[in-house]
């Protein structure tokens, strides 16, 4: 059975009064309004088969891209463009036989001035978990994109992937959770994931390149960010004991900080729960938005920093309980953010948002679509443009699958009035 996007409304009730003195001629009659549409379909640019979206906006542009499958095994990554708001023709960046693809390790797409860069993950060997991160760049000017170019340069057969990309200056910053250590030596021993970075060109030209964390989480998803003050990167860290918090890393006067907690949950985990934070900057102010599951409570949660995430204030709860996790955030105004995260319900999986604000007010719960509840329904997506949110998912039904959009206005979240 088709699993059916749902798009709910939102109802302006008037007061209906029963017994009500007849309107005197000549004065106008209030009328209760029709239900108005809050969360609005958009006609998506994707075709069947397709999967793993991912949304960005830089300045006036702004991009969805995703993958189609072909017999299972030829998959092609295409990309739109946002006008107007409405997404334009498809456009197919490059294809292949030989990709890693993985419901939480999808492929993105960037713009910095008119260039563009984009990566895949390729199979490096035969073995299950051994593929790199291969870059595509197209330039300004350029007609034609630049395919298969590698991002990391140590050649082993191990994991190279959760990639994220902003742009950065003139040129693109780039970051990775990268498996070289974990390659089996000589004697049996293999190292941890690390969390590694660089600023590469507009053509594809690794510029710079860093070790940022020599220990982290194997398979959630990392998140970067350009303050004030640089770059910063977060995510799921993993000290010796076990716990795997969110940990930041931040370039300040040209050094990387060492890697800091920003809240101490202290989830203890042996396994990777493949849930990372996402991370929004407005000059020097940071939210971060995160899911955890420490003393076997899940929450999602966001929390606040004035200084490009050097502190931050306490946590604020968004969501427990029957939480899934699958978290974005984004900054409205400078005392505004709006955080989507996914909830299970029965074999639904329900994709919300919310507004949050840096005084820890929070709006009513927005319902964007019902989901199918498995992992094949991947991680959606949002992104704000003017005045107005776009969202992405995955569609899943028995026999195929495809990208889904929507809108709505900003200002169309409520809030409940104080008592």
């Amino acid at each position: 059975m088709r699993s059916t996007s749902y798009f709910y409304t939102l109802a302006v009730i008037l007061s209906v009064i029963g017994c009500k003195p007849e309107a005197k001629q000549g004065t106008k009659q209030e009328i209760p309004e029709a239900n108005v549409s809050v969360v609005q379909e958009m006609v998506s640019p994707a075709g069947k088969s397709s999967s793993l979206p991912h949304l960005m906006s830089n300045k006036d542009v702004a991009l969805l891209s995703w993958v189609e499958t072909s017999g299972d095994t030829v998959h092609t990554m295409y990309y739109a463009e946002l006008v107007d708001g409405a997404w334009q023709k498809p456009q197919a960046i490059l294809s292949g036989s030989d990709w890693f693809v993985n419901w939480a390790d999808y492929p993105m797409i960037t713009e910095n001035n008119g260039s563009l860069w984009s990566h895949i993950l390729k199979k490096s060997t035969v073995g299950t978990y051994s593929y790199d991160v291969k870059m595509n760049v197209r330039p300004t000017g350029a007609t034609e994109w630049k395919t298969d170019m590698q991002l990391h340069t140590d050649g082993t057969p191990t994991e190279h992937g959760f990639v994220s990309v902003v742009p950065y200056n003139n040129d693109f910053f780039v970051n990775w959770l990268d498996g070289r250590n974990t390659e089996e030596n000589e004697v049996g021993e293999r190292g941890a994931m690390t969390l590694r970075a660089g600023v590469v060109s507009t053509t594809g030209k690794m510029l710079q390149e860093y070790e940022l964390d020599m220990r982290t989480c194997d398979c959630c998803q990392t998140a970067s960010v350009i303050t004030d003050n640089g770059p910063i990167v977060v995510y799921r860290d993993r000290s010796e004991e076990e716990i795997r918090d969110i940990g930041i890393v931040r370039l300040v006067d040209g050094n990387w900080t060492a890697p800091k907690v920003i809240h101490e949950d202290n989830w203890q985990i042996k396994g990777c729960p493949v849930n990372g934070p996402k991370v929004a900057a407005l000059g020097n102010e940071v939210v971060v938005a995160w899911f955890t599951g420490a003393q076997e409570k899940q929450k999602v949660n966001v929390v606040f920093s004035t200084d490009g995430g050097a502190n931050f204030q306490e946590p604020i709860l968004i969501a427990e309980g029957m939480v899934m996790g699958r978290v974005d955030v984004l900054w409205m105004d400078e005392d505004k953010a709006v955080v989507s995260w996914m909830e299970s319900k029965d074999k639904l999986a329900i994709f919300n948002a919310m507004i949050v604000t840096t005084d820890g007010t929070v709006s009513n719960k927005q319902v964007i679509a019902e989901l199918d509840g498995s992992r094949k329904s991947g991680f959606p997506q949002m992104e704000i443009v003017e005045e107005t949110l776009y969202f992405a998912w995955t569609e899943q039904s028995a026999s195929t699958s495809k990208i889904q959009t929507a809108k709505m206005p900003v200002d169309a979240f409520t809030f409940n009035s104080p008592k």
